[in-house]
């Protein structure tokens, strides 16, 4: 397999599992309804890690432009690559948006709350104030990167072995769970422009039953935020860990 039809697929099942588990806890007359926040933050912290167990052999499993563009940045990732894999990550997140649709059918027309439904697919502030929000998706973002690079690091991994290095996979995970459980209040933690974007276009284009506005006017924020505290964490790290 290719790196980028991996970093679509595993984009892809990042999002049916992290989506899906929104779907469960927010739409009527599903098993999970009104579960709470605890279970949203887990699903996808379980969605994460999965996906990168599944391509990160293969493509790094970034999942995420704003992780591409932080890699690039400090050298850890070739810039000529990037179009390729942001590509490939926004189809990855468009295709799970389309899987969740698909999953909880019965569920739209069920659900009078349109920006529950919505919410299953893209994510929305808490409080709407542009600026706020925008430096609350940095901030998650660079803690994201910066963890990332800090706790990965093989020079971290004690003992520096294979089986710390499988392991590694669920640190991600809980490195999301953390940032979702910490930082995941205000903005509902997109911290990944395709997680967002991807869904959001999938949520304007499919025949949802009875769905209002896919609210472009936010949509630029959990894409600037992300990439802006990306840079932030990559930078952070080079200049703090001298790595």
């Amino acid at each position: 397999m290719s790196p980028i039809l991996a970093e679509l697929l595993g984009t892809m099942l990042l999002v049916v599992l992290g989506d899906g588990v929104v779907g469960n806890v927010v739409l009527a007359r599903t098993k999970g309804n009104n579960s709470g926040w605890i279970v949203i933050t887990a699903g996808w912290a379980f969605a994460v890690t999965i996906a990168v167990y599944a391509v990160g052999s293969i493509s790094g499993a970034h999942l995420n432009p704003a992780v591409t563009i932080a890699m690039a940045s400090i050298g850890k990732f070739a810039w000529a690559n990037v179009p390729g894999y942001i590509a490939a990550q926004l189809a990855g997140g468009f295709l799970g948006g389309v899987i969740v649709w698909l999953a909880y059918l019965p569920h739209w027309a069920a659900t009078d709350d349109k920006e529950a439904k919505l919410a299953v697919f893209s994510t929305g502030p808490a409080i709407r104030s542009s600026g706020a929000n925008v430096i609350a998706e940095a901030i998650g973002t660079a803690m994201l990167v910066l963890a990332l690079l800090a706790v990965l690091s093989p020079s971290n991994l004690v003992p520096n072995s294979d089986m710390a290095k499988g392991f590694s996979p669920v640190l991600v995970g809980v490195i999301i769970w953390s940032i979702g459980l910490s930082l995941g209040g205000t903005t509902g933690y997109a911290i990944n422009p395709a997680r967002d974007l991807g869904p959001r276009i999938a949520h304007a284009v499919l025949p949802i039953a009875g769905k209002g506005g896919s609210d472009w006017g936010y949509a630029w924020v959990p894409v600037v935020g992300p990439v802006v505290g990306g840079l932030i964490g990559a930078v952070a790290y080079r200049a703090l860990w001298g790595a």
